[in-house]
């Protein structure tokens, strides 16, 4: 039995109203992107900088990337719980699963660090 001693939620539910909210944020997101550039379609670097120098499309931006790893943390951490067990992998499947977690949240914690940098340039 996997216990959210890893996980972040609360619970199945959460979990489940998470992926679902992160979901919809990110099509928002790149439905706008799509959008903007079917309506701008000799789109320069001039005018794609104007873009993302306005505060509502940094967070905007911002939203996406902090929805992007949400819905990356919940499906790597359900992906983990299913398939890195003891029947799959052996007796070591606590252990492994846990570095695999980590790896995960050290590497989604790292993008998103590096991601704020780029939009607001710090």
């Amino acid at each position: 039995m996997v216990t959210n001693v890893t996980n972040f939620s609360r619970s199945g539910l959460y979990d489940w109203m998470a992926q679902r909210v992160s979901a919809v944020v990110l099509a928002a997101y790149f439905i706008f992107l799509i959008g903007y550039l079917v309506v701008h379609p000799g789109l320069g670097y001039a005018e794609w900088h104007a873009l993302f120098s306005h505060s509502a499309m940094r967070i905007f931006s911002l939203l996406a990337l902090a929805a992007l790893i949400v819905h990356a943390w919940v499906g790597m951490w359900t992906i983990t719980t299913d398939y890195l067990t003891p029947m799959a992998i052996g007796r070591w499947a606590t252990g492994v699963r846990f570095l695999v977690q980590a790896a995960c949240g050290v590497l989604q914690f790292v993008l998103f660090v590096w991601g704020v940098q780029i939009l607001w340039g710090f």
